[in-house]
């Protein structure tokens, strides 16, 4: 069973505008995976680029931002391959596709670690930050999930952020649970 990093990609478009995506990306020994789903702009641009970013953070509004609307995160070049970086990440490591296996749903880009850099410490997440990155992940499968399971998994996580969360945290829970509320209002609309 390969371990999974969650962390944002960036990659580049055709017209080199920046693309940030939050995902949880496969390592199986010393290949890193990228699966993507079909369709995405994550994908287009692998199969077009063959490059891509792993940016490791510990602001979780960039994870949040991503599913909601702000994209709009700093970045600079990365040293090596042609792309950008998160100009904030602690750490980030410059793929180069190797290898694809294609899937009707998520194909899996095999990839090799070009270049890697620490940029800053990284002291851990405190349990807001885990919980922001859990949320995260429900809302973008929200489309997938039972409600009354998104419902069960919130209330879990909201402890931790109602405990441990500071400003960053509680800014990113909000935008998430934004989004949530609006996907359930939505629901309820279509019903009638």
């Amino acid at each position: 069973m390969p371990f999974i990093r969650e962390c944002i990609v960036t990659t580049l478009r055709e017209n080199d505008d920046v693309h940030i995506a939050p995902m949880g990306i496969h390592e199986d020994g010393k290949r890193l995976i990228i699966l993507p789903f079909k369709p995405s702009t994550t994908l287009d641009n692998l199969e077009r680029q063959g490059t891509a970013t792993l940016n490791y953070t510990d602001d979780v509004r960039i994870y949040a931002g991503c599913l909601t609307g702000r994209s709009d995160w700093p970045t600079c070049s990365t040293e090596i391959i042609q792309g950008v970086r998160l100009e904030d990440c602690l750490a980030h490591t410059e793929l180069e596709v190797t290898g694809k296996v294609d899937d009707p749903v998520r194909p899996r880009y095999s990839c090799k670690t070009v270049h890697e850099a620490i940029h800053a410490p990284f002291h851990g997440y405190n349990r807001a930050q885990s919980a922001v990155i859990e949320l995260a992940i429900l809302v973008s499968r929200l489309h997938m999930l039972p409600q009354a399971r998104v419902h069960q998994e919130i209330e879990y996580l909201r402890t931790s952020v109602d405990k441990t969360a500071g400003p960053r945290e509680q800014e990113a829970w909000d935008w998430l649970m934004t989004k949530v509320d609006s996907f359930q209002t939505s629901k309820k609309e279509s019903r009638r």
